[in-house]
């Protein structure tokens, strides 16, 4: 075995491959060779570690540096000084958003102090296509411990216990979903993981297949033995391609040791895991649609019952889980249901990854124990607001949730207290907004993607989110009427409790959610045809304000001439002219133009 004295960990996930990652090893493999270094220095490369906003990230172990936004050009510098001479590379650290400190440690960086990585324990630590190291962190233990020593219902019991709950929307209870799958009738049954993560800013999901897939594999294994299945699929959007590569690597590689298969720890239970590759159509996360995507059909949702607990795959009782929820059950098994649940809150247990994105500091996935507030989140781990702007809201739970005012970000995060307070988990995107942010136009992005995205099967669904987008268009565009917001709420509620499935029936929570908490921006938009927040176009214009100097550029810089002024005086601007295109904001250096 080779002995090493430093071990450099280069992320290797979709963000920090995107930056630039894959050529920043290659330059460290061939400095360290003109160095002499590359029988010393072992490189791995590693799933996400989850700071994704400062990629690509370069850990130097065994001491920990934390070296952030490293480009092939650092590279020199960093192995002379630090891999030759061992001194730390200070520019290359991260600084904090708040403090501006540089901080050379991995652990002690704010993004991580309020963490508790369970999920992502391995994430960003482990080569995820070597199984060797997945086991050497105790991987597939769980899979013996349940083999060999537990009954199937005993297994479900535990789960139960646990009180794990599904991370992948709604939150049902995971134990009690598998106890509904192994109590159906039937010889043949399936395990069905969903990864089709369709929400706009969320990659929880893919960050766990692309850093630690054999996690979800042993998850998927367990659950197979427990509720009587022989067979599972793994449905993964293709738009994930690197996810799926490194499925398949784990697969075959847990097939090859025996850890997949016939037989498996000689307990005669036998499992084989398949990969579908689906579409990108986001009804297809819909349990019944995904199904029927694997089936080969188009993906729509069906009425339920009966659940695909008693009638899924092939009209089999199948039991469907997402991603994270199948990463929580080896440390179920492993360290006890009892452990498990003594983390989080009375009603929802353990951990929630969340994927921290939109106007903050400090964006990326953020994995934190039940019950945390929302504050701590924004504020501790992801750094607050950037540019010196206000916090206005969070939006939560992708297209399916609501935003969250700066009135509840002290409310404890679970299940129960986010749908009182007309959002949801859902699975776990969460998107932070500023004072320059239209709670109006930004119901209207959410009520566009759950529009485009209806498969069109039920008329609430299909028609409604269609009408309701209509009017959301004519308020932001300076055509809103009186009633409107009354014609909004009655049309939200009816589709809310007649669309089919669960798009449906979420869509409507972003209007819902904004009407509720920031009224009188809709009020504005109506009555006085103006946005607040400045963001909608045809409601919002340029005005220059006595700090100008009359210097010109701006009017230099106007492609339509709509604005006019003496050299030395102040000038003005003809809105009815003005294509508001910001080209005079951009170039006056006296800030003297505002936008509103």
């Amino acid at each position: 075995m080779q002995h090493v004295r430093a071990h450099v960990l280069i992320c290797a996930g979709t963000g920090c491959t995107a930056s630039g990652a894959k050529k920043v090893e290659a330059a460290l493999r061939e400095e360290l060779i003109k160095k002499g270094l590359d029988k010393e220095v072992m490189i791995v490369e590693t799933g996400c570690h989850g700071f994704c906003e400062a990629g690509p990230l370069v850990i130097v172990y065994p001491e920990g540096t934390f070296y952030v936004r490293v480009q092939p050009e650092d590279i020199p510098e960093l192995v002379e000084n630090h891999l030759y001479k061992g001194r730390i590379v200070e520019r290359l650290l991260f600084k904090e958003p708040i403090t501006h400190e540089r901080v050379p440690y991995y652990g002690d960086l704010d993004f991580y102090k309020k963490q508790m990585r369970m999920v992502l324990a391995n994430c960003g630590h482990i080569n995820p296509e070597i199984i060797e190291e997945y086991i050497a962190a105790g991987g597939y233990e769980a899979l013996a411990i349940a083999l060999t020593s537990m009954k199937p219902e005993e297994v479900v019991a535990s789960i139960k216990k646990s009180g794990l709950r599904g991370r992948g929307g709604g939150g049902f209870p995971t134990g009690m979903k598998w106890e509904f799958t192994r109590n159906a009738p039937g010889d043949k049954k399936y395990v069905v993981c969903n990864a089709d993560e369709g929400d706009p800013g969320a990659f929880m999901d893919r960050s766990v297949l692309e850093g630690d897939p054999h996690r979800v594999i042993e998850g998927m294994a367990v659950c197979g033995y427990a509720i009587g299945a022989d067979e599972g699929y793994l449905y993964v959007r293709a738009e994930y391609p690197l996810a799926i590569k490194r499925l398949r690597i784990a697969i075959k590689q847990a097939e090859d040791m025996g850890l997949l298969g016939d037989n498996i720890f000689g307990s005669g239970f036998n499992f084989r895991l398949k990969i579908k590759e689906g579409a990108g159509a986001f009804v297809c996360g819909e349990e019944t649609a995904l199904l029927a995507s694997i089936e080969g059909k188009r993906g729509m949702p069906r009425p339920r019952p009966p659940f695909p607990a008693i009638k899924g795959l092939w009209g089999k009782p199948t039991n469907i889980n997402n991603v994270e929820t199948f990463a929580n059950v080896p440390q179920i098994i492993t360290k006890g249901a009892d452990w498990y649940a003594s983390i989080g809150t009375e009603k929802s247990k353990g951990t929630k990854v969340f994927a921290l994105t939109g106007k903050i500091n400090s964006t990326g996935l953020a994995e934190v124990p039940m019950g945390i507030s929302m504050r701590e989140i924004i504020f501790d781990i992801g750094g607050g607001i950037p540019g010196g702007k206000k916090f206005k809201a969070v939006q939560i739970g992708g297209p399916s949730g609501g935003c969250l005012p700066e009135s509840l970000l002290d409310r404890p995060i679970d299940y129960d207290s986010l749908i009182q307070a007309g959002a949801m988990m859902g699975s776990g995107g969460l998107v932070v907004l500023d004072e320059t942010t239209c709670m109006v136009d930004l119901a209207k992005f959410f009520l566009t993607f759950t529009q485009a995205e209806s498969c069109g099967k039920c008329t609430p669904c299909r028609e409604g989110t269609k009408r309701m987008l209509e009017i959301l268009t004519r308020i932001t565009e300076g055509e809103g009427r009186e009633g409107d917001i009354a014609l909004l709420e009655d049309m939200a509620k009816n589709i809310k409790t007649t669309a089919l499935c669960g798009l449906g029936q979420t869509a409507p929570n972003p209007v819902l959610s904004t009407l509720r908490y920031f009224r009188s921006e809709y009020e504005a938009h109506i009555n006085d045809k103006r946005c607040p927040a400045g963001a909608c176009s045809k409601l919002s214009g340029y005005n220059i304000t006595e700090l100008c100097k009359g210097c010109g550029l701006c009017k230099k810089a106007c492609p339509v001439e709509a604005i006019s002024g003496e050299v030395k005086s102040v000038h003005k601007i003809d809105q009815a002219i003005c294509i508001k295109c910001g080209a005079c904001m951009t170039k006056c250096p006296f800030k003297a133009i505002i936008k509103g």
